[in-house]
């Protein structure tokens, strides 16, 4: 890459970013709105809940090696 190019690629980028003004910080502090927000989804979704979610990985596992003995020594060497 020349200088031509280089000094070509820097005024494009100057073009698609512009410059950040002087103060960057966020007005207020986003911590406890993302805790009201992580809230409010996961009291959206209740069946999410993580051991209802082990049992049916569980029963899915079972149900491959039930249907599919053949996968034994697979899921052997993936543990």
């Amino acid at each position: 890459m020349n200088e031509h190019d280089q000094d070509r690629m820097k005024n494009l980028l100057r073009q698609a970013l512009p410059p950040v003004d002087g103060d960057a910080e966020p007005e207020r502090d986003l911590w406890p709105a993302m805790l009201r927000h992580l809230d409010c989804t996961t009291a959206a979704r209740p069946w999410f809940d993580a051991p209802l979610l082990d049992w049916a990985l569980l029963a899915g596992l079972v149900g491959v090696v039930v249907f599919f003995p053949a996968s034994i020594p697979v899921l052997l060497y993936c543990l």
